[in-house]
């Protein structure tokens, strides 16, 4: 299994202090079954966060007249709304949230140049909340394509979720469904595209990122 370098540091250290706990635990607490619990509640903690930091290996998809899904996760949002940030119109937004057992790389949806990037501080509401996209702690990335069609997607974080990892940059290039970043531990990602796109995805809906298509272009 592979692990995504955003884990690295996070595992090492969490390596070196259950180590230590179950380190003292034999040498100073007579072996028993609270000592064998322990061992057991470390292990498995620490195969969890193993799991959580998987990078999946996966083919590349590429369709200039699609919008990849950014992420893995349930689609919890489809619906027409006001996007005052960027475009301030309306626009169809798709939102998809990530449990903790999903895989927490998030992807470019579109290729293309970034014509805006923003970080914003903010809240940790649970992610399945409509405000949580313009509450909570976000980045906003806006992406125009070689057709000159704009996506802007929001990696929002959640409830457990304390720190977004960002590699969008503005007038930087990206390919399309190439890593945009990493959320840690719970969170969502808000997609906003044309009204007249084609939608091909359903509430409830298990997205796959770089492989489930969101939608198409007219």
């Amino acid at each position: 299994m592979k692990i995504h370098k955003e884990g690295y540091k996070i595992i090492a250290i969490l390596f070196l202090i259950l180590v230590a706990i179950n380190a003292f635990s034999f040498s100073f607490i007579s072996i028993s079954l609270i000592t064998w619990v322990l061992f057991t509640i470390s292990l498995l903690f620490f195969v969890f966060i193993l799991r959580f930091f998987r990078k999946p290996s996966r083919l590349i998809n590429t369709d200039d007249n699609a919008i990849y899904a950014p992420c893995d996760g349930k689609v919890v949002v489809i619906e027409q709304t006001e996007e005052n940030e960027y475009f301030n119109d309306r626009r169809i937004q798709v939102s998809i949230f990530m449990s903790v057992w999903n895989v927490h790389i998030n992807w470019f949806p579109v290729g293309g140049i970034v014509k805006f990037f923003k970080y914003h501080p903010g809240k940790f509401l649970v992610a399945r909340l409509p405000k949580s996209s313009t509450e909570n702690e976000r980045t906003t990335v806006v992406v125009e394509n070689k057709n000159k069609q704009q996506v802007l997607f929001r990696q929002i974080a959640g409830i457990v979720a304390r720190r977004i990892i960002c590699y969008a940059r503005e007038g930087k290039e990206f390919s399309q469904n190439s890593e945009v970043g990493f959320i840690r531990f719970g969170s969502r990602v808000d997609i906003f595209l044309p009204l007249d796109a084609k939608i091909h995805v359903e509430i409830g809906q298990k997205a796959i990122g770089t492989h489930t298509v969101i939608a198409t272009f007219k």
